[in-house]
């Protein structure tokens, strides 16, 4: 088993703090004043081996302030590379100080040097001050990086916000087409509804209308109808018994105007000619081609001419009701058999169709 080796005394025993030799701790008045400074070196102090060997302390003063300055350096840089998204960059600024060096410190250069690896170690872990600059350019290359990566990062901002801006624009525009779509549907269907309603509007008006006529037709029927009964009341037929054998306007070589110019009532001789209305007897007597005439005017001018006849009952100047016989049907004149001619001439004297006279009277003939 090792033992310690007792560590060598000093050439002056013991001192007190302000270098005056002792003796078992106390001042020795005696003594005279340490003049020369006792540095111990490797030669004096040899390193304690062992169990009871101390240990290295590393970051104490085995560290100089210019290797201080160098750890806080890369420490703040290391920092700035770590938030440099956030936080701005910080200057560091150092005094300039002259400190000496570690190991020429009394007691201090023996720990550091305690051995090979030991001087590896300090070597390695304490840089020379010319790496300091090397360091502090690092930093500021890692400061550079942040600030790139920070404008990297402003320019991806820049993006993010353009794209939400562009979806934010895509978003509107979509939902202002759907809008307008919903608008021209909304228009389309109004307009729809508008044509229907206005489509039913005119069906009904035209319904209407032809109900309106419908219902004036009706009535315009039923006065006629009415009037015409109370004319059927007045009126009467020319004979009874006969049979149409010639209608007006009929063309013939037989008549002397080329066309027939009344209504022909076939009947037996002798079968009464009544009177269609009530008027005066303007005329009675023969009358060459038509035989026996007897002409009825009534009270509007109309004239009324029965020819043919057999025989007259009335004379000029009568007056007669309706349906009172005013002579006989028979086949005077230029006729081919016994029938009644009637002919109706306006008061302006021309003739018109008897037949639609006689019905326009109310007459069913």
């Amino acid at each position: 088993m090792a033992s310690n080796r007792p560590a060598p005394e000093a050439p002056f025993g013991s001192y007190d703090p302000i270098g005056h030799p002792t003796v078992s701790g106390i001042p020795d008045a005696a003594a005279p004043a340490a003049t020369v400074e006792w540095n111990p070196t490797e030669d004096t102090v040899r390193p304690v081996r062992g169990r009871h060997r101390v240990v290295k302390q590393r970051g104490g003063l085995a560290r100089s302030s210019t290797v201080l300055g160098v750890g806080v350096i890369a420490a703040v840089g290391a920092g700035g590379m770590a938030t440099a998204h956030d936080k701005p960059r910080v200057a560091i600024s150092l005094p300039d100080v002259n400190l000496p060096d570690a190991s020429s410190l009394p007691g201090v250069g023996a720990l550091i040097s305690d051995d090979a690896d030991g001087k590896a170690d300090t070597a390695e872990e304490a840089p020379a001050p010319s790496n300091l600059a090397t360091l502090t350019l690092s930093a500021d290359q890692a400061a550079a990086d942040a600030q790139g990566a920070g404008t990297e990062a402003d320019a991806g901002e820049a993006l993010r916000t353009r794209i939400l801006q562009q979806v934010e624009q895509q978003q509107a525009s979509a939902e202002a087409e759907a809008q307008a779509a919903a608008e021209k549907a909304a228009a389309e269907k109004a307009a729809q509804e508008a044509a229907a309603q206005q489509a039913t509007a005119e069906a009904a008006a035209k319904a209407a209308e032809a109900e309106r006529k419908r219902a004036e037709q009706e009535a315009a029927a039923k006065a006629e109808a009415e009037r015409l009964a109370k004319l059927a009341a007045s009126y009467a037929l020319p004979t009874s018994s006969y049979t149409i054998t010639s209608t007006y306007g009929q063309a013939g070589s037989m008549w002397s105007s080329g066309y027939h110019t009344g209504l022909d009532l076939a009947a037996p001789t002798g079968t009464p000619a009544n009177a269609v209305h009530g008027g005066t007897i303007k005329s009675a007597g023969w009358s060459g081609s038509y035989g026996y005439r007897i002409v009825l005017e009534l009270s509007d001018g109309t004239e009324i001419w029965y020819c043919h006849l057999s025989s007259m009952t009335v004379s000029a100047g009568q007056t007669v009701s309706t349906g009172e016989t005013i002579g006989r049907v028979g086949a005077t004149g230029n006729v081919t058999g016994p029938h009644l001619h009637m002919e109706v001439h306006t008061p302006s004297g021309g003739g018109i169709d008897p037949l639609a006279w006689l019905r326009g009277k109310g007459l069913t003939v």
